[in-house]
């Protein structure tokens, strides 16, 4: 899952197996295929750099739920999360209230 773009065609993956990697997003993908923080990526793991990879296929998030629903995917993937979700969200998977009320503004 895409954690955040870093820039120069270069992105910041969490992986599934718990690792962290720098994905590089590969020629025929770039200006075509636009890829966001919380899209669920397809990577090609490289032999011989373990903490990076190349990303070679972006999932549509009917193609994430189906990879969920056959078991490809851990339950606890979030699927469609932008990057103010997961800030907002603070790791921990529930919501919470913020503590913000309209009346005060």
């Amino acid at each position: 899952q895409v954690l955040r773009m870093l820039g120069d065609g270069r992105v910041a993956l969490q992986c599934f197996d718990g690792v962290a990697r720098t994905g590089l997003i590969r020629g025929t993908m770039r200006r075509r295929i636009w890829i966001n923080t919380g899209d669920i990526v397809l990577i090609g793991l490289r032999e011989f750099e373990a903490e990076k990879a190349d990303v070679i296929h972006k999932y549509t998030a009917e193609e994430a739920r189906n990879l969920q629903a056959y078991g490809e995917l851990p339950s606890t993937a979030r699927i469609n999360q932008t990057a103010i979700d997961m800030a907002m969200d603070g790791g921990d998977g529930q919501d919470e209230d913020v503590g913000f009320d309209f009346e005060d503004v």
